[in-house]
Order: structure tokens, then sequence, then C-alpha cells
């Protein structure tokens, strides 16, 4: 089988920050990596599911919902991927900026936490989802699009 792109990126030199996975068409992938793979320090699944519900849910309602496809967790516990259509990189970094801005000082029911909304209702961390929100502000706050692109 061929081999993915994802599986092309040197994660021994990775960082935390937000890059460019890929773009298919109209559809960018960004990968928002939130600890150094491999450090032996990775994301809660807790706190990573309720992240994910306050992520979705900002970008959903933001200016830019339009545009919004998809925002999930990464098997291996160390970021998200982050789908957008026909939105422009600057927007993107912003919109993520934003994002982690709100969930950082999130106060209230987590949105899509009760056993009709969801899957796995019991398992959720507001705290940690903070705290993980928290962790990236300084990481991004001079990020630009010269710093979507992997390191080598």
């Amino acid at each position: 089988m061929k081999r993915i792109a994802s599986f092309e990126v040197n994660h021994d030199v990775l960082t935390q920050g937000m890059y460019t996975s890929r773009i298919d068409g109209d559809i960018t992938t960004y990968d928002i990596r939130m600890v150094i793979p491999n450090a032996g320090v990775y994301l809660d699944p807790a706190a990573t599911h309720t992240f994910e519900h306050l992520f979705a849910t900002y970008t959903r309602n933001s200016d830019f919902a339009e545009n919004i496809i998809y925002c999930g967790p990464m098997g291996c516990q160390t970021g998200f991927y982050f789908l957008v259509r026909n939105l422009l990189p600057q927007d993107a970094i912003e919109l993520v900026k934003k994002t982690m801005e709100f969930i950082s000082k999130y106060e209230g029911e987590i949105p899509g936490a009760s056993r009709v909304e969801c899957g796995n209702y019991l398992l959720h961390d507001l705290q940690g989802a903070k705290q993980m929100a928290a962790s990236m502000i300084p990481v991004l706050e001079n990020w630009t699009e010269a710093d979507l692109v992997y390191k080598k």
C-alpha cells in the first residue's frame, strides 16, 4: 500500500504548534500538535474528549462556520486534525488561537455531553481541556503562515 503523508513527518523533530498536514483541492488539513511526540506525555482521553466538543462547538459557531469540516483527536494522543475548506491560512491560525482562548476560559455545561448527544458522555474533563488549551496559547501567540511548514 502507498505510505500516507502523515507518516512522512519526522516525529523526532516535531514540536508543539500548528502545521499544514495536507491540501486536497479546497480542503486543508491542519495538524494541531499539542504535545511533543514520543516524549512520554500524552493527551488525556477525558480532557481530549471535552476539548473536541468545545473546539467543534466554537469553530462551528464562528464567522468561519461554513468553512469548518472537522476537528478530531489523533490516535497517537499528541494532537488534533483540523479540516477546513476555502479558509486562508492566516484566518485558520487566528481561528485556532481564538478557539484556544475560548476553551481555556470556558465555564458551564459541556456542549453535547448528555447521554442522548454523546456516545461516551461520562468521559469528560473540563479542567483538563482548559489546561490543554491554555498550554497552546503561548505556543501559537506569534504563529504565522511561515510556521505552518513541518521542520525537516
